[in-house]
């Protein structure tokens, strides 16, 4: 799942984005008011982590403006100021949630899960193939009732892999949508393929039923044991 970050203190943007990717979450940092805006027009998120007070358009002014354009995505704000009016006016602004600067990352993290369990109605929460499954809120993957453990990229190439279930998957997809560069080089193939292969070891070679399939010269996908 996506997250950006809205965040002008770089300390604080680098520990968040570091928080939340050891989480497995992809995340884009922000670090005005105006750059969160244009983000947040541009892409997709899950989740947006807000701070409040920010240089060129604060975050009261961002959010209200997003939410008056009909934005549903979960926002979380942060502020320095623990009054009750400032909580107050984050909230009446259509902030779902709010945490008090300095925070604990254990409870960011933990609300954050909540946001997205309570989600859209139309969000899918858990990623099923077989007996392999992703749970996009703990970023937990298992399979036949065992925990996978994996890096982060492994952990959004099977994202996208159980998001085209039977479909080939190219190595231009991955690199546009999941490495995110315009353009295909020979050395990102490489990567690309050793990628698949430490996820293969991990998702496929310790269970009878192989579901990580190579389709020689064109691409990768995942299928089950019906096909």
């Amino acid at each position: 799942m996506r997250v950006l970050v809205v965040e002008d203190e770089k300390k604080v943007a680098r520990a968040l984005r570091e928080g939340l990717e050891a989480e497995h979450y992809d995340v884009r940092v922000a670090s005005s008011g105006e750059e969160g805006f244009f983000l947040v027009n541009h892409e997709t998120f899950d989740c947006v982590v807000l701070d409040l007070m920010l240089p060129h358009r604060d975050g009261i002014e961002v959010l209200t403006t997003l939410r008056k354009r009909g934005l549903q995505t979960p926002v979380l704000i942060l502020t320095a100021k623990d009054t009750v009016d400032d909580r107050v006016r984050g909230l009446d602004s259509g902030a779902d949630d709010y945490l008090v600067k300095p925070f604990a990352l254990p409870e960011l993290l933990a609300r954050i899960r909540a946001l997205l369990r309570r989600g859209r109605p139309d969000q899918v929460l858990k990623l099923r193939q077989d007996d392999l499954e992703m749970d996009l809120v703990t970023r937990k993957v298992g399979r036949a009732g065992q925990t996978l453990e994996l890096t982060v990229k492994e952990f959004e190439v099977l994202e996208y892999l159980l998001r085209h279930v039977g479909r080939i998957v190219s190595r231009e997809m991955l690199t546009r949508d999941v490495w995110r560069i315009a353009a295909r080089a020979t050395p990102l193939d490489n990567v690309i393929d050793v990628t698949i292969a430490r996820l293969r070891r991990k998702i496929d070679d310790p269970f009878a039923t192989k579901l990580l399939q190579t389709v020689r010269g064109v691409g990768f996908v995942l299928r089950g044991a019906h096909g």
